[in-house]
């Protein structure tokens, strides 16, 4: 029998970590690495048409699986592909793994092709560990560091290996100085609060008479004990955007995503409220949080750099979620006055109603509120939902009512543009019986949507639930970039900038031999979800939707859209159509039944 390479136990290292699937693409640089994974004893190879689609696509597996994402990729630009996707997983703490390639150890220094110093590269991007692997002895325990790092501080990490090193006859580590062995796996701990600390948050929380809770993704494990306080405090309960899935939009007291993308029901419940009972949160926009010396608060985060942020909290707890509201429940006293839960209860159901009301508001040709609202009617308990940056997560964030079971995310923190498809692709691999949605506008298509059909076209015939459903925003707008113009400029859009090329997303897919249903009458569009949702295989819907449609925040007033309105009346050619419609939008919130 052959003597193992370096390569080839770096294989069987991953797979001993219960790594299925790896997200890359292939080179020269990780040549005896692709050997390997040729031999078809796992873990697999999942091709991506790009880099950084790769390590979107890892992202996406790691935040709908919760296991740890594994993407790949040769030396030089390969690895510099990976840092947005890379980033993305950082900004949103998410653990991921990149295992790259390097130029052979006898040439780095030698100003070799594609020869890039990759640990100082990935230093700040995999700041928790980073490392270059030169003797096959090190292999193990950088390959099991490189793991348990990524789960530890829920981020990326990065191993570099270079070309040469890999086709090196593996050898253990011995039992001798300066070696460093290492072993397979992990037991995490319960990380309990401290019982002071709990009896101190009980007294703030038992003293507050109109109590908001903030919840982000930290607290998605332990939605029944958010529950169970919110409904002794009679809470309010607003999501961070990460933490949209982290309860269901179904419960009369959530009010929704908060922030410049949020509901008038969140901006209102932290603007009234006089005590805050924050949850796995790092929700960074101050200006949406109480006024300071309005509030007294309460922080709970599992990880001790993230508490005392963004608020002036009186007790930072740092515990895992469910284990802290597991142990303050007993010491909370039911508040008997249901008077500020009421009013919240009222204003979310006013809410929802205002939203099917703007999504019905007539538009050129489509509204693009209404494609996220004929889903939201639609929506299957089991779905996981992947919403790109721009328009597409305006809508996301307001218009889909999420009921208990639905998985959701985006690029939360960095922001950034296409991952939607690729997290969807990710999210598929990891979930393949569970039907996937990605939300999407033409500009992140283009950039990189298209591209990423093709890999859903090779791959989807594996999926058990073959629905795959990428929904384009089609409006030849980089429309973001144009409200954003408008907003906070006062600028007029300016068409070499944000316009683009219209392309027949349809036609692409129907080519690629997926689904296709192009849409331009609003009335089609619950037939063509309809069609999408029962198809049996993936489905790209285009549909036509209005750039003027406005997305404008919760907190805004009738006459704060009048003034936007006017700010930018001069020299914009959209200028009557945006002006119309932003109108008639925020005119729903004021019509009788909508507003005390």
């Amino acid at each position: 029998m052959a003597a193992q390479n370096v390569a080839e136990f770096l294989l069987e290292r991953l797979r001993a970590w219960d790594v299925e699937t790896v997200f890359g693409y292939p080179g020269d640089g990780i040549n005896g690495i692709v050997t390997a994974l040729g031999k078809g004893e796992g873990p697999r190879l999942i091709q991506a048409r790009h880099e950084e689609m790769a390590a979107f696509e890892a992202v996406g597996y790691a935040k709908f699986t919760g296991r740890v994402g594994v993407c790949m990729a040769t030396s030089g630009p390969g690895a510099i592909h990976l840092l947005n996707g890379l980033y993305d997983a950082k900004l949103d703490h998410v653990p991921v793994v990149a295992i790259v390639g390097q130029a052979a150890r006898t040439s780095m220094g030698g100003s070799f092709q594609q020869e890039v110093d990759l640990p100082t590269l990935f230093k700040d991007v995999a700041s928790d560990y980073v490392q270059l692997v030169t003797v096959p002895e090190q292999l193990p325990n950088v390959i099991d560091r490189a793991i348990r790092v990524a789960y530890a501080r829920r981020a990326p990490t990065a191993v570099v290996i270079p070309a040469d090193v890999q086709e090196l006859e593996y050898s253990a580590p011995t039992h001798a100085m300066k070696m460093v062995p290492s072993s397979l796996g992990i037991e995490w701990p319960d990380v309990q609060p401290d019982m002071e600390a709990i009896r101190r948050a009980a007294d703030v929380l038992n003293q507050g008479e109109r109590v908001a809770m903030l919840i982000g993704q930290g607290a998605r494990h332990a939605a029944a004990e958010v529950q169970q306080v919110a409904e002794l405090l009679g809470a309010g309960v607003a999501k961070a955007l990460l933490g949209k899935d982290a309860l269901p939009d179904t419960l009369p007291y959530v009010t929704g995503s908060i922030g410049l993308l949020g509901t008038r029901p969140s901006y209102e419940l932290m603007r009234d409220c006089d005590t805050l009972l924050t949850v796995g949160s790092s929700f960074p926009y101050a200006n949406y949080f109480p006024e300071p010396g309005q509030a007294r608060g309460v922080q709970i985060d599992v990880d001790p750099t993230m508490v005392g942020l963004r608020y002036p909290y009186e007790v930072n707890l740092v515990a895992d979620a469910g284990a802290a509201l597991r142990a303050l429940i007993p010491l909370l006293v039911r508040k008997e006055d249901r008077s500020w839960r009421k009013d919240i209860e009222d204003k979310v159901s006013r809410w929802w109603e205002t939203m099917h009301d703007e999504a019905l508001v007539e538009a050129e040709p489509i509204n693009p509120l209404r494609v996220f609202s004929e889903l939201s009617e639609r929506l299957p308990a089991s779905a996981i939902i992947a919403a790109d940056s721009g328009s597409a997560a305006n809508w996301y964030a307001r218009q889909l009512r999420f009921p208990s079971g639905v998985r959701g995310s985006l690029s939360g923190n960095l922001a950034t543009m296409g991952p939607a498809v690729p997290y969807a692709i990710g999210a598929k691999f990891g979930n393949p019986d569970r039907p996937v949605i990605a939300f999407e506008g033409d500009g992140a298509m283009q950039m990189n949507g298209l591209a990423e059909l093709i890999t859903i076209a090779r791959y989807w015939e594996e999926w058990e639930d073959p629905r795959l459903i990428v929904v384009v925003l089609h409006n030849n707008d980089l429309n973001q970039v144009t409200w954003e113009l408008r907003a906070f400029s006062g600028s007029p859009t300016v068409p070499m900038t944000q316009a683009i090329p219209d392309v027949d997303y349809a036609g692409f897919a129907a080519g690629l031999g997926l689904g296709a249903v192009s849409v331009d009458n609003p009335d089609a569009l619950g037939s063509a979800w309809d069609q999408a949702l029962t198809a049996s295989r993936p489905t790209v819907l285009d549909v036509r939707t209005d750039p003027n449609v406005p997305p404008i925040p919760p907190h805004a007033t009738f006459e704060q859209a009048l003034n936007a309105a006017k700010s930018v009346v001069h020299g914009d050619p959209h200028r009557w159509g945006y002006i119309k419609e932003g109108l008639k939008t925020k005119a729903q919130e004021l019509l009788p039944g909508h507003r005390k």
